[in-house]
């Protein structure tokens, strides 16, 4: 298992992971993730994984349940509730159902309530200062582009969408698909009034600041509130690993990035990470589990797809040891990133814990946004997509490494910071020379004389 360096809430919410609007517009501490509007699940929902061959029909009569849809050919369905029998209760019931391997409710969620000043939606910074801030010093971008850029690698951004305009980002990206209003435009829709809007192109800008050579997949699977679903988010990842459905083509991406969050675990997204990252340990994710065996005998024929894909997922931004999913999912391949300051300390607003794998600068981020323009954004939705990048760059350079190893040597190679989470050098994962642990002040109490 990838190395993993909190109490749930009784709602669960998909979230994008953003601390502060544009600093211009608000501080860390105007518009946390602390600050969002809950909702439980999908009203008359439940997701159900059944025993292989069991009879569906006669199973939604058993029940009264009846077809939303079935998760490609696997036996997992989204399923109408018939009565007015609460997600929670029937998901109670289900699971005393000797057919049914696993049932839980569709969760959903808000993203952070803006407290914005004014309403307004700042911007600022441009390409020049994009290209130079102390995120990409610090992480070694310029050494690691001298080895590789990222040719030949796809980082899917599963988000809010992406402006296909943008100049920085245009002649980078590649089809994607809008997994909320179900057709091939993935692009952000909303307005700056929209807690959302902007997110995706956020994210988007770094991954190509990191990797520019990489090719970046839009997935839209937030709206312009913020608002997601576990199914919605399920699909989307089997899409990215697999867009054209076709298992004997290699058409999807090398590493996703999820800047969400949700503070639930879900069997439903735990399946499919392990799939797309080829983990075989049937591990359940226990939060004493701190097996950091890397999975290095997986070969292609242990795969679901042609080759194992780095997933990337922020940590959270609560401040606190409080798990996040699917960052959180004890899954080979995949790395939880929390957010560190220019400084490299770990931001207060980052989650930590043992479950973390690295940190990457997430404080006053400069990136592309809508219309043509860039922002400095705080949050772990900002470290994830460097780590992501960072990711693509290894990918380009060591092409048939698994993903649990290619995160694991990120994880070994990464710098030693002011907290127990190293941080990413791209450099150093690259084969160049490790960096320079940082030194911390220490603060000692004062002596009181007497």
């Amino acid at each position: 298992m990838v190395p993993q360096h909190f109490r749930n809430w009784l709602a669960l919410c998909i979230v994008v992971l953003l601390v502060a609007l544009p600093v211009l517009a608000a501080s860390a501490n105007d518009n946390t993730e602390d600050n969002m509007a809950l909702e439980a699940y999908v009203a008359g929902e439940v997701v159900v994984s059944l025993v292989p061959a069991t009879d569906l029909e006669q199973f939604l009569t058993d029940t009264n349940l009846s077809m939303i849809k079935q998760f490609g050919q696997r036996s997992v369905y989204r399923l109408s509730i018939n009565d007015a029998t609460e997600a929670q209760e029937k998901v109670e019931a289900l699971e005393l159902d000797p057919r049914v391997l696993y049932a839980e409710p569709n969760y959903i969620g808000a993203s952070p309530e803006s407290e914005r000043r004014r309403g307004s939606w700042a911007v600022g910074g441009d390409a020049a200062s994009f290209a130079s801030q102390w995120a990409a010093d610090i992480v070694r971008l310029e050494e690691a582009h001298t080895i590789t850029r990222g040719a030949g690698v796809v980082v899917a951004v599963l988000d809010t969408g992406v402006d296909m305009a943008h100049p920085f980002l245009a002649d980078r990206l590649i089809a994607g698909f809008d997994f909320v209003d179900l057709d091939a435009d993935p692009r952000e829709e909303g307005t700056p009034a929209d807690v959302g809007f902007g997110h995706g192109t956020h994210v988007a800008g770094l991954v190509a600041l990191t990797a520019p050579d990489a090719r970046i997949m839009p997935v839209r699977v937030l709206n312009e509130q913020g608002i997601g679903n576990i199914w919605v988010l399920a699909e989307a990842l089997d899409y990215a690993a697999n867009p054209d459905g076709d298992r004997t083509t290699d058409d999807g991406a090398d590493v996703i990035n999820m800047s969400l969050a949700t503070p639930r675990r879900t069997n439903l997204l735990e399946d499919i990470i392990e799939e797309i990252t080829c983990d075989d340990d049937d591990d359940d994710d226990d939060d004493d589990d701190d097996d950091d065996t890397p999975n290095s005998k997986l070969t292609d024929d242990d795969c679901e797809f042609l080759k194992s894909i780095v997933v990337v997922a922020g940590a959270g931004n609560n401040g606190s040891t409080e798990r996040r999913y699917p960052a959180a999912e004890n899954v080979d391949g995949l790395l939880a990133v929390a957010a560190s300051t220019e400084n490299d300390y770990l931001s207060s607003f980052s989650n930590r814990g043992s479950w973390v794998s690295l940190a990457g600068p997430g404080e006053n981020i400069t990136s592309s946004v809508p219309d043509n323009q860039y922002g400095t954004w705080s949050g772990t939705s900002m470290s994830a997509p460097i780590v992501a990048g960072t990711a693509a760059l290894m990918r380009a350079h060591i092409p048939d490494m698994p993903a649990g190893d290619l995160a694991k040597r990120m994880i070994d190679t990464a710098t030693p910071i002011c907290a127990d989470i190293p941080r990413v050098d791209a450099a150093a994962a690259l084969g160049q020379t490790l960096g320079t642990p940082v030194r911390c002040l220490v603060f000692l109490p004062r002596m009181i004389r007497g």
